[in-house]
């Protein structure tokens, strides 16, 4: 029972008159011209439900990049970032480890990209994947065509609220992660068959867009790949066995650590009966292996 009182507190109380609590209202009525509205409510139980945060792993080689949107997750009470990764090898530890709920993935990382993440994730019992990405035109183009959730390079504050609740409408239906990371699979599949008319490379936090017969070689040293044109060297967002499942038609593997565009060879020599070296046209030169020798003097019906 709630009491709205409609008037200016009287001077006296009922409690000191000695009268029952209608007879006051009476009272009142007739001394004051104003009544007491006595209102009837239901009663509602307030259930307080714990909701646990969102465990977030953060996956992107650059350190700023990383640093920038940790710093962004860190102003969502719902959210809490339970570790981070600089590749795809890493990212995957990670979630063995820490099983976290969303992991915001970076696409061109050396060592392993985000595109081998996903392959390997696979299941019904990953995280959630928002994929993170510099502008890439056929990219994009597969992720809206799938209704996959990315997110562009600097990421909006706006944008990134989308995402989180996004993941949140997600959380605890392994069934509807399962279908994301499919479609996200699908969309990726739809970006290879579409954008393999440009490679991707790194240089200086920025990220160049090569047409085919700009690269001359792929080149590895240790866990970085290098891009290598007619006048620098980027680093690219793929292993060297996934360019060259990629790009088989144009580029073919000389040695364990070396892809090359068999258009921009300029000459062979051999170095004995079964090695031999290949100068590329920025006079760059290649060591053949062995193995690779035959195939490569057929290839080039030398």
């Amino acid at each position: 029972m709630r009491l709205v009182i409609c008037a200016p507190k009287p001077q006296f109380s009922a409690k000191s008159a000695g009268l029952s609590f209608m007879a006051t209202h009476n009272r009142f009525r007739s001394a004051c011209n104003f009544s007491l509205v006595f209102q009837r409510n239901p009663v509602y139980k307030r259930t307080v439900v714990a909701v646990p945060p969102l465990k977030t792993l953060i996956v992107d080689d650059e350190p700023i990049a990383r640093q920038i949107l940790r710093e962004q997750l860190e102003t969502f009470p719902d959210v809490e970032v339970v570790g981070e990764a600089e590749n795809g090898r890493e990212a995957l530890k990670k979630i063995a480890q820490t099983h976290p709920d969303l992991v915001f993935l970076d696409l061109q990382m050396p060592v392993m990209g985000g595109f081998e993440v996903v392959k390997a994730l696979g299941g019904d019992t990953g995280p959630i994947i928002v994929i993170v990405t510099a502008y890439d035109e056929y990219a994009i183009r597969g992720f809206e065509a799938g209704a996959v959730d990315y997110l562009l390079k600097p990421v909006s504050e706006a944008r990134l609220h989308k995402a989180v609740e996004r993941a949140r409408s997600l959380q605890n239906r392994p069934l509807d992660i399962a279908n994301d990371t499919a479609k996200i699979a699908g969309a990726m599949d739809a970006q290879v068959s579409v954008g393999r008319r440009k490679v991707v490379g790194r240089s200086n936090g920025e990220y160049v867009l090569l047409d085919l017969d700009e690269v001359l070689a792929f080149q590895a040293e240790r866990e970085v790949v290098w891009i290598i044109t007619a006048n620098q060297r980027l680093v690219s967002a793929q292993p060297l066995f996934a360019i060259e499942e990629s790009y088989g038609e144009y580029f073919q593997r000389v040695h364990r650590n070396a892809i090359v565009n068999v258009n921009h060879v300029r000459k062979m020599s051999a170095l004995t009966s079964q090695r031999w070296l290949i100068t590329l046209s920025n006079s760059l030169q290649l060591t053949v292996s062995k193995r690779r020798a035959r195939q490569i003097r057929k290839l080039l019906r030398w």
